[in-house]
């Protein structure tokens, strides 16, 4: 069997100070595949809107830079996934993943959760994408 070359897999770091402690990255390339890792709405400064929407819109902006950063655009989203906290926040939240994604249209799933790390989260996505086989630098 002739030899296989590894895939390089190449990560996008966010900043967060769970990277480190819990050891993982804000999303993996490996090929033409990224998974973006579960993507809470903090602020730069450490804060949190308490508004659902605003909540997820930032979550949003977050996990698509990520996949920016490894090479891919909305465009590419095969799955995405929300958590909630509150089943309240359903269309609030499902409304802003419909202004994303709204032409994109991928596989879904929203969850109703007991909670999510931080008590002010309401909302924490993930996403996967197919991006295609260019190496990013």
């Amino acid at each position: 069997m002739p030899y296989a070359a590894p895939v390089e897999r190449q990560h996008a770091r966010s900043g967060s100070p769970y990277e480190t402690s819990i050891g993982f990255s804000r999303a993996v390339r490996v090929g033409d595949t990224v998974a973006v890792s579960g993507t809470a709405p903090v602020w730069p400064d450490g804060s949190v809107d308490p508004d659902p929407a605003v909540q997820a819109h930032r979550c949003w902006e977050i996990a698509l830079g990520a996949l920016a950063d490894l090479g891919g655009t909305s465009a590419d989203v095969v799955r995405t996934r929300q958590l909630i906290v509150d089943r309240a926040d359903a269309e609030a939240v499902g409304a802003v993943h419909g202004e994303v994604f709204g032409d994109v249209r991928p596989a879904s799933t929203m969850v109703v959760v007991a909670g999510l790390l931080d008590p002010r989260w309401r909302v924490e996505v993930e996403l996967d994408a197919v991006v295609g086989d260019a190496v990013v630098d």
